[in-house]
């Protein structure tokens, strides 16, 4: 409890200090940027050659892949019964489909599951959601903004030259070998930042503007991401027998908020901006009741 009062209180003071206009208006993305090249690859390099190299630390990205695919499908769906714009379809493609796996999802899980689950937690995260939006967030990008034909070999060198990405490929080669302590010790310090920066940085970004004509489309993406998704994940979790840690990370990132970089990138793309942000804002408030639902029918 202690934990999740924690969670929230970081979150608030992040959109307090965003109502202070304390800092610059890019902060944002000075934090998350510190997150991505530094905190983040650090907690990989610290836990990801923790992990047994078994066929249970590759149930998350499965998971993650199988709940984006579907997930992606059942807009294409209500967007086709609910005429939804093109732009609106698009937007949703992004914000209903990428889960926050890192932001919110990180902290989130482990104030419920442990540290034990940040193994998982990056292999959904790196192998999954992050490889998810450079490759189908550029498609939709390029699909639905008229942007453009994604370049195969540009979409290629952002993933192999993505921080994380990198510490993912040298934690998978440095399994069962330790670090020297110094170096052990570095890595603890700077992955520690990763909670309260995350956290102040989604919280500096949260929109609340709900725009009523939309009211529809921002019901489904809601739907979708924290309802469709983890049941999904749920299901396939009872279909394959998939049990303990991996499955239970599996199924509450499924059901985390929508990924606050796939609201940017709808919003850069003009993929109906004011209805991304707003999905990315209460999505991220619901899912502090959802993210305590599904703990609570998984455990």
């Amino acid at each position: 409890m202690e934990n999740i009062t924690l969670i929230g209180t970081l979150f608030a003071l992040g959109y307090v200090l965003q109502k202070l206009r304390i800092f610059p208006l890019d902060m944002p993305l000075i934090l998350n940027r510190f997150v991505i090249t530094i905190a983040l690859p650090a907690l990989i390099l610290a836990q990801v050659p923790k992990l047994d190299l078994s066929m249970q630390m590759f149930i998350p990205p499965i998971i993650a892949w199988v709940v984006m695919v579907l997930s992606a499908l059942a807009v294409l769906l209500f967007s086709r019964l609910m005429r939804f714009s093109r732009s609106v379809e698009g937007a949703l493609l992004l914000v209903a489909v990428l889960t926050n796996s890192s932001f919110v999802g990180i902290p989130m899980i482990t104030a419920y599951l442990g540290e034990e689950s940040l193994g998982y937690l990056m292999m959904y995260d790196q192998l999954g959601t992050a490889i998810a939006l450079s490759t189908y967030g550029a498609l939709v990008v390029a699909l639905y903004a008229h942007q453009g034909d994604p370049s195969p070999r540009a979409i290629a060198r952002k993933i192999l030259t993505f921080p994380p990405f990198i510490a993912v490929v040298v934690g998978l080669l440095l399994i069962d070998r330790g670090y020297p302590a110094f170096l052990d010790a570095t890595l603890e310090a700077l992955s520690a930042t990763i909670i309260p920066l995350a956290l102040i940085s989604a919280g500096l970004q949260l929109q609340l503007r709900l725009p009523k004509e939309e009211l529809g489309a921002f019901s489904v993406a809601l739907f979708i991401k924290l309802a469709l998704a983890p049941a999904i994940a749920i299901g396939l979790c009872a279909t394959m027998d998939w049990q303990g840690m991996a499955a239970h990370v599996a199924i509450m990132e499924a059901g985390m908020a929508p990924m606050i970089t796939a609201g940017v990138v709808a919003s850069v793309a003009g993929l109906a901006p004011r209805l991304a942000t707003s999905i990315v804002g209460y999505g991220i408030l619901a899912s502090f009741a959802t993210s305590a639902l599904l703990y609570a029918m998984i455990i």
